[in-house]
């Protein structure tokens, strides 16, 4: 692994906490910051608050001091309060995608729905960015996410996210300054690696799960 792709362990964190850090933090900043441009003050709203990604999402907007509406299942509602959300919405709800004010930015975790179905979730100029999901969901909003946006006067962004030094500290500074707090569910050593991902495929996690070795 290139040495630009590592950085010193938040000292405040396990070694557990801290090996969830890379990949998922890594997306939700750069899915906020580079490729939807939060700015604070805006209103954001992060799908799958409750995943991997969207508990590092919904954290890392706050730190933006963003006003963030955190999207998940009724069972993770107090779990997404806890992160810091300012409002929580139960995905099942049949109006998630009708606010009574519209958003400057979506950040898609999950892919629960078409990205078409969030576009009137927009202000005119805001931006869709999608982080995760199906690959036949990812791909059909690349193809035509930026057509089918323009013509509402809306921005559809995809993140593939890129592993740097410079990013791993800047979320190394948010973990020692209390801002981002990994959330780990469970952790399961190396002998259970089958029943961990049996977990996350039954969506019984929040958050993020460890594996010790």
């Amino acid at each position: 692994m290139p040495a630009t792709t590592l950085a010193p362990k938040p000292n405040n964190l396990t070694f557990e906490a801290a090996a969830t850090v890379p990949v998922s933090g890594l997306a939700a900043l750069q899915a906020l910051r580079d490729v939807g441009q939060v700015q604070a003050g805006q209103r954001v709203l992060i799908v799958g608050a409750a995943g991997g990604v969207g508990s590092f999402a919904v954290q890392i907007a706050k730190a933006f001091e963003a006003d963030v509406t955190g999207i998940c299942s009724s069972q993770k509602v107090e779990m997404v309060r806890h992160l810091g959300a300012d409002h929580v919405i139960d995905y099942t709800q049949p109006d998630v995608t009708q606010p009574s004010q519209p958003y400057d930015l979506i950040v898609d975790t999950a892919a629960y729905r078409s990205f078409t179905d969030y576009l009137p979730a927009l202000k005119p100029g805001g931006t869709y960015v999608m982080v995760g999901g199906s690959t036949s969901a990812f791909f059909r909003a690349m193809l035509l996410g930026p057509w089918l946006g323009k013509r509402q006067q809306r921005q559809v962004k995809c993140l593939t996210s890129q592993p740097n030094q410079e990013d791993l500290l800047t979320l190394k500074q948010l973990a020692e300054t209390g801002k981002v707090n990994p959330f780990v569910d469970r952790t399961y050593p190396l002998s259970q690696v089958p029943q961990a991902i049996h977990a996350l495929e039954q969506r019984q996690i929040k958050g993020k799960v460890a594996i010790t070795i």
